[in-house]
């Protein structure tokens, strides 16, 4: 698929799916979002960036301790549930912005944080969209990401990486910290700190966020009994085969100084 397919793929179920993932509890919520402030050490005069915003929540998270957010979203009902969302909650240093992640439509060196949650994992151009967000900060400017983290074992990365494309067709690739680290390092960015964090998902609302179809759904629990042996102790599947199942995703928290 090209990328521009990819990207075109990616706004048409997001324009569907926008208002799932603003109530969507894994995004709303979450010891991840609080570790994201802790990690930043936002100031009130800071201008920040967040990229691909989804429903809002890290937007939401930061405006409160900062001058202005600029929120970015390459699908608009996308963007559009995310500012109904922030608005409800009083916030208004909020602007929105469609916007593409690999093509930041900014002058460098205008931000002192960009942010980015569990969203990179759809770019067609990951490596392009850290050397965007690296270009659009000031001096000492930070990159914050939070995305899907994969195993290093390459064999159990695929497996993982199949089994989230399976459920989301515009789910393009994550990375193990190896690669993210690397994609810092290309991009003139300090890696500062790393965190990682896991997520229990309730696997029939995870599949029915994105409208599973029940022969989708059977695959996917298929994928789950049989994931091999690299992958299975990641995924740790809690009761299989039952309406109770759950399973484990891995996260990746990572914030690059520019000098």
């Amino acid at each position: 698929m090209s990328a521009r397919d990819s990207k075109v793929l990616s706004q048409e179920r997001y324009s569907k799916f926008a208002q799932r993932y603003v109530s969507s509890s894994t995004h709303a919520s979450g010891a991840d979002l609080e570790k994201l402030l802790e990690i930043a050490q936002p100031l009130s005069d800071w201008l920040v960036l967040d990229v691909a915003t989804g429903g809002g929540h890290t937007a939401l998270k930061f405006a409160p301790y900062v001058s202005e957010v600029i929120a970015t979203d390459l699908t608009a009902n996308m963007l559009h549930a995310a500012q109904t969302f922030i608005h409800s909650h009083g916030m208004q240093n909020v602007r929105y912005l469609v916007a593409d992640a690999e093509n930041l439509p900014f002058d460098s060196g205008h931000f002192d944080l960009v942010t980015c949650r569990i969203a990179a994992h759809h770019f067609p151009d990951a490596q392009r969209f850290v050397h965007e967000s690296a270009r659009v900060l000031k001096s000492e400017g930070m990159l914050l990401i939070q995305d899907h983290l994969l195993p290093e074992n390459d064999a159990d990365a695929r497996y993982i990486d199949a089994f989230e494309k399976l459920r989301d067709p515009s789910h393009n690739r994550a990375f193990n910290q190896s690669e993210w680290q690397a994609m810092f390092t290309q991009a003139g960015l300090a890696v500062e700190q790393i965190e990682k964090v896991a997520k229990r998902h309730e696997f029939i609302p995870w599949a029915e966020r994105q409208s599973c179809t029940p022969e989708t759904i059977a695959r996917l629990r298929e994928m789950l009994v049989q994931a091999p042996a690299g992958a299975a102790p990641w995924m740790q599947v809690q009761e299989s085969g039952t309406s109770d199942t759950s399973f484990t995703n891995h996260h990746i928290l990572i914030a690059g100084r520019k000098p």
